[in-house]
This record gives C-alpha cells, structure tokens and sequence, in this order.
C-alpha cells in the first residue's frame, strides 16, 4: 500500500516514514528540503533497510502536484507535514507562511478530491487553543484567535480540510494536534536537526550541553506554575510518529466515526522548564549554563493535553517518558557533532 509523506525528511516526517516502513507500506516523500537534508533518507534506510521513494519539488508549484498524482495515481493515503512553523520568523514574514502553509494544502486536497476515495492525516497543532480556559486540554476546548500568523494557518488548514470533508464523503481525514515533539530516534540515526538557532527548548539545551551554544535563557521564572517556568507536554517523536500510522490505520480500516476527526497527541503530564533542564542534567550526568531572563511575548503559562479521547478512540497512548526523551536527544545532539 502507498503512502504521501510531504515533509517527510523533516524532524516528525522522518520519524513517521520509518514507522510507515516497519509496518510494511511503501512511502513515497515529497519535500524541497528548504528547512531539512537530503541525508535524512541514508538514516531511515539505516534503521529500516529500505529505502523509501524520494522526490525533490516545491509543492507550491501546482503544476508538479498535479502531474506527481499522475504518475503516483495509486496513492492510498497522504500524511501532509511540510509546512513552515517557526512562529517568530511567522509575525516577520506572514504572507510566506500564508502562502507556503496553506496553498500546498489546497493543491493536495484538490488531486485527492478529484481522485475520489482517499485518506489524508493533517500535522496540526495545539498552538490552535492558545492559552486554554482549563487544563488539561481536551479537544473540545475553543479554537481562539491565533497568537500569530502559524498558528493561524493550523486553525485556517483545519477550517479548510473541515469544509472540504463536508462536501466530499468519499474524503476521509483526521487533524492531530501536537504538543511538544521531542527527542530522537533510539538509533540516533535520525533526529531533529534544527537550521540556525533552535527556536524549540530542548535542542537549545542540547546545543548548549554540547558546547554549541554559550548559554540557555529561561524566559520567566515568575509565572503561576510550582516552579515559576512555563508547563508544556513534552511527547517523544517516536510516540508521536506512531500516533500518525494508527490514525492513518483507522481511516484505512473504516473505523472513523465521522469524516473528519480531531485528536490531541501528547503525553497528558506537563513538565516545567527547570524540570527538562533537570532531566537533561540527571540523564547527560552535566551541569547545564542556564540563566533567568524576562518573559518572551506570546507565551502561554500552561499547556497540556487530556489525551482520553486519542487513548479510548485510536487505541494509543505515549510510552516514553521524559528522561527517555531527553536521553535520545542527547545522544542525537552526541552523534550529529562527533560526526
């Protein structure tokens, strides 16, 4: 069976690819490897000992959209994770992130319309709730105006997929909304890799373990939490590459419930930052430079998921723990600076 995976050299897509591979579909990626490397397809050949289709194209040319569907007319599913999604560079550059995030979408959804049945997994994201009424987070929190232009083009490309769903049934999609990918690989063969500074906490601690970076700033040590640092869920990229294959499954197998579906993916446990400064501590056996610093506009206080309904409804739960998360980055970061 084939499946689309767009993005699928970049942090999460390489990750679902190899877990696509292992469970025996055959892949086909798309990615213009603008923010990932072409080496990526040498470490999901190295852990899966296939090697998936490749092919290297901007899918905001609509024209090489249209003619890959042509020549891929047996695509049984597609997981859509290219997408821009730094959200500082998003309030500098809007109208790039307007154009790269959602006229893709509408060009993938156009081929698979016209195709008739069809199975697509969205990579969406919490950022979608904004800061939430109550926590934990469950699906059925409101949608509030975005805190700038990528997350709006989650809540604009859910919109779109949701009205799309409604007038074709033979269209079937779920949208998963991620918390905090973290982590890597067991075999550190593939993992993020972030271009210039990292915009995420754990690969700047990394980076700043390993001597790249001279210090970590911990934005706010005032908030309202035990410990005065921001909360997030921090979920491994392995759990969360499984979540994708299991959502895709279930459309496969005809076990969604109605066309279009939401699910949150994250672990359901919040951890602050000075507590993922001392799990790396505890797991890298290294004191980490790190200093308090001010707030940084736009932070939410808290954010986790209730993950009931991706538990009792797809049949998942996340596995790793914090420590394990920390762990595999650290070995990634190890792996990617000694090589």
């Amino acid at each position: 069976m084939k499946i689309l995976v767009t993005g699928g050299l970049g942090f999460i897509g390489s990750h679902t690819v190899v877990e696509l591979q292992k469970k025996g579909y055959e892949v086909v990626i798309i990615d213009n490897c603008s923010n990932s490397s072409i080496k990526v397809i040498d470490g999901i050949t190295a852990i899966t000992s296939k090697k998936p289709v490749f092919e290297q194209f901007d899918l905001r040319e609509k024209d090489k959209v249209v003619s890959f569907f042509e020549r891929h007319h047996d695509i049984e599913g597609v997981i859509h994770f290219a997408a821009s999604k730094a959200v500082g560079e998003s309030v500098e550059k809007p109208l790039l992130y307007y154009e790269n995030n959602l006229s893709t979408l509408v060009y993938i959804l156009q081929q698979l319309t016209q195709k008739g049945a069809s199975n697509f997994i969205f990579s969406s994201s919490c950022t979608v709730y904004g800061q939430a009424d109550k926590l934990p987070i469950t699906e059925d929190a409101p949608v509030k105006a975005a805190e700038s232009p990528y997350g709006n083009t989650k809540q604009i490309g859910e919109e779109i997929i949701q009205d799309t769903c409604k007038v074709n049934p033979s269209l079937k999609a779920i949208s998963l909304r991620y918390f905090n990918p973290v982590g890597a690989h067991p075999s550190a063969e593939i993992g993020e890799l972030p271009i210039g500074v990292p915009q995420n906490l754990v690969p700047f601690i990394t980076q700043t373990g390993i001597g790249l970076r001279e210090q970590l700033s911990v934005f706010g040590d005032d908030y309202p939490t035990q410990d005065g640092t921001c909360i997030r869920d921090y979920i491994h990229v392995v759990d969360l590459a499984k979540a994708h294959v299991i959502a895709l499954q279930r459309l496969l197998e005809d076990k969604n419930a109605s066309n279009y579906e939401v699910f949150n993916v994250g672990t359901g446990k919040g951890s602050s930052v000075l507590e993922v400064i001392t799990s790396f501590e505890k797991v890298s056996d290294q004191k980490l430079n790190y200093k308090i610093v001010g707030r940084r506009e736009g932070d939410v206080i808290a954010a986790y998921a209730d993950t009931t309904k991706a538990n009792s409804q797809l049949g998942w739960k996340a596995e790793s723990t914090l420590d394990e998360s920390l762990s595999s980055a650290w070995k990634w970061e190890q792996k990617v600076r000694n090589s």
